[in-house]
């Protein structure tokens, strides 16, 4: 929603994203309900993005750079910038090593990991959290959560593992329907060849041992091999370098990994809880 008061708050990127297109906008001798016209938006949308009282979305981004752009690709790379300032600060520094990595291995406990959630699970999350936060923030959040999923899909290809919770597989998020399209989406995206889904049992610590007590990580290999470590906990992170604490926690996930269920086991039990949500 427009707000007097987002003028003021407006991100660098929204600012320029605002200045350009008007500036070409006024070159090309069209008035605002023109390019409204043009890019599928009305003329006091295009005013809210050019006063900066609302940000040019995704959407208006892409038709932007289709009609202003001229094949110069500011608007397009106004897209990265612009779903990166929409991440919360503790992980704007991940995001770019995540979308560079070459392998990610994770270990998620709690719910479902980030980059395996479907949009209405995301929004019953992020919706559903405390302190609550105003709706459009809340699809803010939304819309650059998904924007991670081209992960998925990248070239060159990145390899993806996941060792996830039992729990979080049975803990009901929103309702009975979105928890029954998470878990179908999941059991879908175990079918990629790049990724390898497991899912640790609830009965592992049975054997004396759960490796995965100390909580989440995310081991990340970078395209110049390095590796690192991210862990996020209470809306604060912390980027691990340090070689010897590194080979710790990888050694601490193969653990976990080695006491979860065979990928085609983990796969069963999806799709078996998928079945007793219908």
């Amino acid at each position: 929603m427009a707000r007097a008061e987002n003028k003021e708050t407006a991100s660098p990127t929204a600012r320029l994203v605002a200045d350009v297109a008007r500036k070409l906008r006024v070159r090309k001798g069209w008035t605002q309900e023109q390019l409204g016209n043009e890019i599928g938006f009305s003329a006091a949308a295009v005013s809210a993005m050019e006063t900066c009282a609302q940000p040019a979305s995704d959407e208006m981004l892409v038709h932007l750079e289709r009609v202003l752009g001229d094949g110069l690709e500011i608007f397009e790379q106004a897209r990265v910038y612009m779903r990166m300032e929409k991440y919360p600060p503790q992980f704007k520094d991940y995001v770019p090593l995540e979308q560079r990595a070459l392998v990610l291995r994770m270990y998620a406990s709690f719910v479902i990991h980030g980059l395996f959630q479907t949009e209405e699970y995301a929004r019953a999350l992020i919706g559903g959290g405390y302190p609550p936060l105003p709706e459009q923030r809340v699809e803010e959040l939304v819309e650059a959560r998904m924007a991670r999923k081209a992960l998925f899909d990248r070239e060159p290809v990145v390899t993806i593992e996941l060792v996830l919770e039992e729990s979080a597989l049975r803990r009901p998020i929103g309702s009975e329907e979105i928890m029954q399209e998470q878990l179908l989406h999941l059991a879908e995206c175990t079918k990629r060849r790049n990724v390898t889904l497991q899912v640790l049992p609830m009965d592992c610590g049975l054997s004396g041992e759960h490796a995965g007590a100390r909580g989440e990580m995310t081991l990340v290999e970078t395209p110049e091999h390095d590796h690192l470590v991210y862990l996020e906990h209470q809306d604060e992170s912390l980027l691990i370098k340090d070689a010897g604490k590194v080979s710790t926690y990888a050694q601490r996930y193969a653990r976990i990994r080695s006491q979860g269920l065979a990928p085609r086991e983990s796969l069963g039990l999806i799709e078996q809880l998928a079945g007793e949500q219908r």
